[in-house]
């Protein structure tokens, strides 16, 4: 299985931010911002893989600047590394200040995503080759990334063990 580059999984897509997008700050809603993260995501690592993938977990999405309804709001990802059958997808929010064209990082997000074959068992996946700085940083900080995850993924086995399924109704 051959290599492919960042690029070759890149997916960038450009919205309008209208009223039904928008929060009690008329700014985007976050929830909003997150369906588009895991779309664009999703893409960009079927692409890579050529194969069914699924969400394995949001690892991290961090809120740097709000987006306004003045503004367009473009998601970029990619590949930004590979493990056996899982990929780690970069997501840059940038939003745009349609009157002034300024541009700014609005979010970063990394997600992972695990490869399925016809069988829907997880399945290998070309390892990916960074060629901008920014592809390189990231590909060479995603080992450490990947333990993280392993780890904090254990973690949560252990309190999961310790929730209950039992629905508890609170009444004010």
């Amino acid at each position: 299985m051959s290599a492919k580059y960042c690029k070759e999984s890149r997916v960038i897509r450009t919205s309008r931010i209208f009223p039904n997008d928008v929060n009690n700050h008329n700014t985007l809603f976050g929830g909003r911002m997150m369906s588009d993260i895991d779309q664009v995501a999703s893409i960009s690592a079927a692409r890579h893989s050529r194969t069914e993938c699924v969400t394995a977990s949001t690892d991290s999405v961090d809120f740097l600047h709000p987006v306004r309804p003045t503004d367009s709001v473009s998601f970029e990802s990619y590949v930004s590394w590979t493990g056996v059958s899982s990929m780690e997808i970069f997501v840059k929010v940038i939003a745009e200040d349609l009157k002034s064209g300024e541009c700014r990082i609005a979010a970063t997000a990394l997600l992972t995503f695990v490869a399925l074959d016809k069988f829907h068992r997880p399945t290998a996946v070309p390892k990916v080759i960074p060629e901008t700085e920014e592809e390189r940083k990231l590909h060479e900080t995603g080992e450490a990334r990947a333990r993280m995850r392993r780890e904090r993924k254990q973690q949560s086995k252990e309190l999961a063990a310790y929730l209950t399924t039992k629905t508890v109704i609170a009444v004010c």
